[in-house]
């Protein structure tokens, strides 16, 4: 099927490995964001399976018309352990294209969660099964399942631009994205970022932390604004 509009494309050969995915996992997605320029994020989605769980997978991506369903339900046939069904949806959150049933598929399957630019439904259920959803709204409204759409194309979702194979990663602060080819540069950098914030906590603690940039800056404000 390659027709635009209904093209089901193939899965990228290049995947993360599992061992930089589960590094992934005990980083906050903030750090991540901070060694990738704070350019690369969501805005708008939040996470309705509530606090405390960190998603790090492969995304395996969606475009659909809104309100339609049919090509999420066949991305989930096609998921395979460690994928995140990202769902570009258009932002319309009139109805939901997720719910709890399609929730167990797709847990049974071994994704680990959904990355919803839309509605979901069942909201109540997300959390209590360990299963990550984010998305831009709920609504009771179910959906329909006529097409058109695409499965492993490029998406965006809450204007973060996610391609087929990207490492996606969510928290309680949002989602980041990051090509395969840079994951492991990425968490060389994040862990490095979350061991510095450690110590300056520590620092913190003990009264003896400093800013040093911040002198600068102003003196900076300073002249210009003479």
């Amino acid at each position: 099927m390659d027709k635009i509009g209904i093209r089901i494309m193939a899965r990228p050969e290049q995947r993360c490995d599992m061992v930089i995915l589960e590094a992934f996992r005990q980083l906050g997605v903030a750090q991540v964001s901070d060694c990738m320029g704070r350019l690369y994020g969501s805005v708008g989605l939040q996470p309705i399976h509530g606090h405390g769980l960190r998603m790090a997978g492969i995304a395996l991506t969606v475009k659909t018309r809104p309100g339609d369903n049919l090509m999420i339900h066949r991305a989930i046939d096609l998921a395979q352990p460690g994928d995140v069904i990202v769902v570009d949806g258009s932002g319309c959150t009139a109805n939901a294209l997720v719910g709890e049933l399609m929730m167990q598929q797709a847990q049974k399957r071994g994704v680990l969660g959904f990355v919803i630019d839309g509605a979901v439904r069942d909201a109540e259920a997300f959390g209590p099964a360990g299963f990550a959803c984010f998305a831009r709204g709920i609504s009771h409204r179910g959906p329909f399942k006529d097409g058109p759409g695409e499965i492993n194309v490029p998406v965006s979702v809450g204007g973060l631009v996610v391609q087929p194979g990207d490492v996606i990663l969510g928290d309680t602060d949002g989602l980041t994205a990051i090509p395969p080819a840079y994951a492991a540069e990425v968490l060389r950098l994040a862990e490095a970022k979350e061991q510095a914030e450690a110590k300056g906590m520590e620092r913190i603690a003990a009264g003896t932390y400093e800013k040093p940039w911040q002198a600068p800056a102003i003196a900076r404000l300073e002249k210009d604004y003479k």
